[in-house]
């Protein structure tokens, strides 16, 4: 048997466990990891970057010092330049950021944050049967949602039957927030009603009444004045302290298409909009800011949704700041934020993928620290959630909450250098933009004059670019598309708003539009639209080059039978002519381009090819179009369903 002691003969010469004690060296006051290796500076790193960058042919050998860095550098959609590395010296000159709870907010409105129980789990529920609402938003609350927000009026159930949807419901413990676009007013005193009669005390009444007039002409291109919320407002600052009267709903300008910053400028021009009125009719600029929820869009971009979030709060601070608000209540500066996943992010193709794309933005949401978080069910964009998606839409905020432990941490984002450097961009922009809306007359007269809808339809259109070049790639929709994918079949939802202002744009759309012609020519004639892909050569020469051809050609739901290995240009045309298609995609190396390119156009073209594409660069004989990483896809998709229909 062998012991953990010593034996009692163990060598002299053995450390003494007490000497060795004795003798150490006193620990560092800081503890510096690999303080043995000199640092290293910018310009080591720079040239570091730019030798991997020459390799790939990026830049040329006397390119100057930095040339490969700034090829790794983007431009969000708001032209601020994002650069691959951030240090210390990027932050060196930003504004404080102070601490959580106090001026200017940018590490969150509240001193203790959202520990350790997290933000408030906020689902949307819209059905135009009561019932079905009753049973679904019970449901939620009963497993981990702790606020439910209910479509009311247009969209969702009529007012009349709230008090049916929310039978169960304590008023006092779970806050409703109401969905109610022109029946916003009625819906809200309905709800205060129902309050009344069910004996809950107006000091423990809990949501908010969802008056926004602002976001509702953003949407419908119409509404009431922004007046209208007066009256409810007043009466709700006087009596209800836990409840908000009006939403500053700024997601429609993110839903058109708009930027980060344009959504933070926007925000700000409603949110003193309604300032202005409530503080007109004589209420404390103090009291007409607690009675306000500012609602912003989550989206898979997750830096840019943190920084947003966090620039939002700096940028309200200080409205109110230059309003007078501190003067009368210090924590009444502090934003309200609602943050909600956009759904304009979703597909309906291969909608397993929004489930990652509700994770990715909800995390973003809850890092960037808004108060409540909204993640829509995965198969909202084709109809009515069922019980399944509702149960993952809930526990994805459960995960990001108890397992993923996101609110253990106040304000995770901070100190990252990149997030605070983007957070002071998006400051900036936003507020530019928001003093251009004030110079054009406020939110309500830059919307009828049509400044917000041609400053976000300008950004839109590069969104659009993007997604038609798949530099904006979708996985599912215009990457890695399943032709054989089995449809989710749901009831449809009706549309809350008719959209006379700001459009709806879903990246996704354009692709699926194609995706549906390819199957309801799948449902008549029993095929799918093809096009052939011409493959020269051995099958390592061919399979990069139509793996990419495949894929473009899927997205809009075109199949694309080749082939395979071929050493002429006549098997080429003979594979041609059995397929039945009259678009041809040839697929190969430059190399073999060169050497069979124009021979094998002119032995399709004598088989009856009458659309010929190439995928790659390059000018050749008898060629109509070339595919390509960046080529406009929706374009060449376009062109191939012309050539099949004309070929009928």
């Amino acid at each position: 048997m062998t012991s953990g002691r010593a034996p009692q003969d163990a060598p002299t010469d053995q450390v003494d466990e007490q000497e060795l004690s004795e003798n150490a060296p006193e620990p560092p006051e800081h503890l510096v990891l690999a303080a043995e290796f000199s640092d290293a500076t910018r310009d080591q790193w720079a040239a570091a970057v730019d030798g991997v960058v020459r390799k790939s042919g990026r830049i040329g050998e006397d390119a100057p010092l930095g040339a490969g860095v700034e090829k790794l550098a983007w431009d969000t959609a708001d032209g601020l330049r994002v650069q691959p590395l951030y240090t210390a010296e990027d932050v060196a000159d930003l504004p404080a950021t102070g601490v959580p709870g106090a001026l200017p907010f940018v590490r969150g409105s509240r001193a203790g944050g959202h520990v350790p129980d997290g933000w408030d789990v906020r689902q949307h529920h819209a059905a135009p049967s009561a019932a079905a609402v009753h049973d679904a938003l019970l449901a939620d609350l009963e497993n981990g949602v702790s606020s439910v927000w209910l479509a009311v009026g247009a969209g969702g159930i009529p007012v009349a039957e709230l008090g049916a949807a929310l039978d169960g419901v304590v008023l006092d413990l779970a806050p409703v927030v109401l969905d109610a676009g022109e029946s916003a007013a009625e819906a809200a005193e309905a709800f205060l009603t129902l309050a009344e009669e069910r004996g809950v005390a107006k000091d423990a009444l809990l949501g908010t009444l969802g008056l926004d007039p602002i976001g509702l002409r953003a949407r419908a291109g119409s509404g009431p004045d922004v007046d209208s919320v007066v009256p409810l407002a007043t009466r709700v600052a006087g009596e209800y302290p836990q409840v908000r009267a009006v939403v500053v709903d700024a997601t429609a300008v993110q839903e058109a298409g708009g930027s980060e910053a344009q959504e933070l400028g926007f925000s700000l021009a409603a949110g003193v909009a309604y300032l202005r009125a409530l503080t007109g009719a004589g209420l404390p600029v103090s009291d007409a800011a607690r009675v306000l929820e500012f609602r912003y869009s989550a989206t898979a971009e997750q830096f840019p949704t943190i920084a947003k979030l966090r620039a939002a709060r700096r940028l309200w601070g200080r409205v109110l700041e230059a309003s007078g608000a501190l003067s009368d209540d210090p924590a009444a500066a502090g934003q309200a934020q609602h943050a909600v996943v956009s759904p304009t992010l979703f597909s309906k193709r291969d909608p397993w993928v929004n489930m990652l794309r509700g994770t990715v933005a909800g995390f973003a949401a809850g890092v960037g620290g808004a108060d409540a978080v909204t993640v829509p069910p995965f198969d909202i964009a084709i109809g009515e959630a069922e019980p399944f998606s509702r149960r993952v839409a809930r526990n994805t905020q459960a995960l990001l909450i108890e397992e993923s432990h996101l609110s253990r941490v106040i304000d995770p984002g901070g100190g990252s250098w990149y997030v605070e450097h983007l957070t002071d961009d998006l400051a900036r922009a936003g507020w530019a933009f928001f003093q251009e809306l004030e110079a054009a007359g406020g939110a309500v007269a830059a919307l009828d004059s049509g400044l917000v809808a041609e400053k976000v339809g300008e950004v839109r259109a590069k969104r659009e670019k993007g997604v038609a070049t798949r530099r904006t790639p979708l996985t599912g929709v215009s990457e890695f598309p399943d032709l054989d994918e089995k449809p989710v079949e749901r009831t449809p939802l009706p549309e809350p708003v008719a959209r006379g202002g700001l459009p709806l744009y879903r990246p996704a759309e354009a692709y699926e539009a194609y995706r549906d012609r390819s199957d309801a020519i799948l449902a008549e004639t029993g095929a799918r639209p093809a096009a052939f892909l011409a493959t020269l050569g051995p099958l390592a020469a061919y399979t990069a080059r139509a793996g990419f051809a495949r894929n473009l050609l899927q997205a809009g739901g075109v199949a694309g039978p080749e082939a395979g290995p071929t050493e002429t240009p006549e098997e080429v045309a003979e594979a041609f002519r059995k397929s039945g298609s009259p678009v041809a995609v040839l697929c190969s190396t430059d190399a073999l381009y060169g050497e069979r390119a124009e021979a094998t156009a002119a032995a399709l073209r004598e088989a009856g090819a009458a659309r010929i594409l190439l995928a790659g660069k390059g000018s050749y004989d008898g060629v109509d179009g070339y595919l390509f990483a960046g080529c406009d896809a929706l374009a060449v998709i376009d062109d191939v369903y012309a050539a099949l229909e004309g070929a009928k």
